[in-house]
């Protein structure tokens, strides 16, 4: 008996793509497009949240329903004896995970809404009984063995794991520009790897013993993307009690390292025993000792940690181990650590207040988030998105619309194409408020540097999109000649541009 009909291999193969794949990566509509063939519905190559607030991805319901006719007919030739090899059951049993995750996704999101309102799910999950027997009915074949793990309390755990990854990298990571969406991929990556399948045999083990970095200038959602990433954590389920072992909403937890003295840092970070020092009143637990082997701790400004401390995180990281301040035994840290920083941290190294061997033991999994100029560079329309996005935070549904309208229509009139955002985000919701408000924004007057410096420190870090080293040459130029016509002259661009690429503080105010 034939186990395979005439063109079902082709789309067992792109569902197995399409299984491993990278959301927010264009392999992801490719693998959609193997699938369904002349089925396929077309739609924007960036899979981000404004698209989602329109209308879900069409190709999603006519997948699920492909890949039920699909795997229920090759399980049938698999029971009745068809022979197959293991390259053909592995692509059944991938088939099999993409239709079991269809058939839950609905019930895993509404763990994840609970979840997040504060009832976790180490209660018990009516699902997993259904979920189960599915898995027993699809997999517990006669005299068939299978190439990846086929417990079903494992499925169960890898599913919710990637429902919640999807979730909060997908509603925290906002903007439909290539950067963001990049972003997005790199969050993916961050928390499975870039090889699915080996994620799956063995690195969901071992994913909390990588550190995650997140770099980035201020207002750019570094905590944002330490967010999702800490809350999508691979959390094992418990098949005799039918409950996860672990809340996956209270496994993160962030330290602001800038905004405590580092006597409260290490306090935090290690605990103290009663007594350890003054105010120490009572035992403590601290934050790694807390954390669980699913818990992530984020520390934010990890560039201002004293030195010191910077030792003890280090044997944090290379030793699982560590003390609590005022005791002399050994405590083991399970969990991830998660850590951001807008400074530079190479010139950090030179200067000796941050120390290479910390930095060489966080530097494996690096994820920069984009400032808002490089989101928005060459597309309008991805101001008026992520105005429409930030608008829907400020007003009524009915309201969003609107407000975004007036924002985007301001910026471009007040402000123009060119206007560096040096808050990022966070100035882009400012500047939303202020014209919810007043009707207007003022950016503020900021006094830069000697701009012929910071381009230097730019270029030599490596750090500048092209349409941004532009404007920062025009302006360092600008700074020198004191006129619009000379700046011109000797770039050889029109005087409206160099008006244009000006940093708006410096607009009509050279040095002399």
């Amino acid at each position: 008996m034939a186990f395979l009909q005439e063109g079902e291999r082709s789309v067992l193969e792109a569902f197995a793509r399409l299984a491993n794949a990278n959301p927010f990566l264009p392999e992801r509509a490719e693998a959609e497009r193997g699938a369904l063939g002349p089925e396929f519905a077309g739609g924007g190559a960036v899979w981000h949240v404004d698209s989602a607030l329109d209308g879900l991805n069409p190709n999603v319901p006519r997948l699920g329903a492909l890949a039920e006719r699909l795997a229920g007919g090759v399980r049938e030739r698999l029971a009745a004896g068809a022979r197959a090899s293991e390259r053909e059951l592995g692509l059944y049993q991938t088939l099999v995970f993409y239709l079991l995750y269809q058939r839950y996704e609905g019930a895993w999101l509404e763990l994840i809404a609970k979840g997040l309102e504060g009832q976790p799910a180490t209660r018990p999950v009516s699902a997993w009984r259904r979920f189960a027997r599915d898995v027993e009915s699809h997999l517990a074949l006669p005299g068939r063995s299978f190439p990846e793990p086929t417990d079903a309390a494992f499925l169960f755990a890898l599913g919710f794991q990637l429902r919640r990854a999807f979730h909060t990298t997908f509603r925290q990571i906002y903007g439909g520009s290539r950067p963001a969406a990049e972003l997005r991929a790199a969050v993916w990556q961050s928390i499975f790897g870039h090889d699915a399948p080996r994620y799956r045999r063995d690195l969901y083990r071992r994913m909390g013993d990588v550190p995650t970095l997140v770099v980035g200038e201020s207002g750019t959602g570094k905590e944002l993307v330490a967010r999702a990433i800490g809350l999508s954590r691979f959390v094992p389920f418990d098949a005799e009690r039918g409950a996860f072992s672990a809340d996956f909403a209270a496994g993160f937890r962030g330290l602001s390292l800038s905004a405590l003295s580092p006597t409260l840092v290490e306090s935090e970070l290690f605990g103290h025993r009663r007594g350890a020092f003054t105010g120490a009143v009572e035992d403590r637990e601290g934050w790694l000792e807390g954390a669980g082997a699913c818990g992530t701790v984020f520390l934010d400004e990890i560039g201002e940690l004293d030195p010191a401390i910077q030792v003890k995180l280090l044997r944090v990281l290379q030793t699982r181990s560590f003390q609590r301040i005022g005791e002399r035994s050994e405590r083991r840290f399970e969990g991830k650590i998660a850590a951001a920083t807008n400074r530079d941290l190479a010139a950090e190294m030179r200067e000796g207040r941050f120390r290479p061997d910390l930095y060489y033991r966080l530097c494996a999994d690096v994820v920069r988030t984009p400032p808002l100029r490089e989101q928005l560079a060459g597309s309008r329309d991805e101001l008026r998105s992520l105005t429409l996005v930030l608008a829907r935070r400020l007003v009524a549904p009915e309201e969003a619309a609107g407000l975004a309208e007036e924002v985007a229509v301001f910026v471009e009139r007040e402000l123009g194409a060119d206007y560096p955002w040096p808050g990022n985000v966070r100035e882009l919701e400012q500047c939303a408020r202020s014209i919810l408000v007043r009707g207007s924004y003022r950016p503020p007057e900021l006094s830069p540097g000697d701009p012929g410096a910071e381009l230097a420190a730019a270029l030599r870090e490596g750090r500048l999109a092209a349409d941004d080293l532009l404007r920062r040459y025009v302006t360092a130029v600008y700074e020198r000649t004191g006129s619009y016509e000379e700046t011109a002259r000797r770039l050889g661009l029109d005087r409206r541009t160099v008006k244009a690429k000006i940093h708006p503080a410096r607009r009509g105010n050279p040095r002399a």
